[in-house]
């Protein structure tokens, strides 16, 4: 599969996996640099927003929207991954004066090749949108063409209130 940024095309490292598919093995490392694991996130519905960069304009927006959904959805499970280093998600966290958001870091890009979403001659992660169900297979997912786009935030939510109730606040 290809994306495009600012009109250039580019490759993705590999196969995207399937609506269907079992999430793939992988490893990302959370805010206290514990491993993450596939098997971490089965069990519950989990909505996994990947972007390219978190320092970022549109990175930044799409990572606040869905933090701002977390609290609607208690059954489902947000996180947001992106090949930045634990360090600058730390700091993306304190410039941003954000602190209940789950950043998974794939600096050693596992999760980007095992799901097919680094590209190479940008260096990071496709902008993206997967949802799994609580047994780890793949329920919805949405590459984002235009890496400089936002993901379609409602087509998103839809999905996920098709797996778990949503909560006035």
């Amino acid at each position: 599969m290809e994306v495009t940024r600012l009109g250039d095309t580019f490759s993705l490292s590999g196969d995207l996996p399937e609506v269907g598919d079992q999430l793939p093995k992988f490893k990302v490392f959370d805010q206290n640099n514990v491993k993450v694991k596939t098997a971490n996130l089965i069990g519950k519905v989990t909505l996994i927003s990947v972007v390219p960069d978190l320092d970022t304009p549109v990175c930044t927006i799409q990572t606040r929207k869905f933090t701002q959904q977390a609290d609607h959805y208690p059954d489902a499970k947000f996180c947001t991954i992106s090949n930045n280093s634990i360090a600058e998600q730390t700091g993306w966290c304190a410039a941003q004066g954000v602190e209940n958001v789950d950043l998974l870091s794939d600096e050693e890009l596992s999760f980007g090749y095992e799901m097919g979403l680094y590209v190479p001659n940008l260096g990071n992660l496709a902008r993206s949108i997967w949802i799994i169900d609580d047994t780890g297979k793949i329920v919805y997912r949405q590459i984002v063409k235009e890496q400089t786009h936002e993901p379609d935030y409602l087509a998103a939510i839809n999905a996920l209130e098709k797996l778990v109730s949503r909560v006035d606040l």
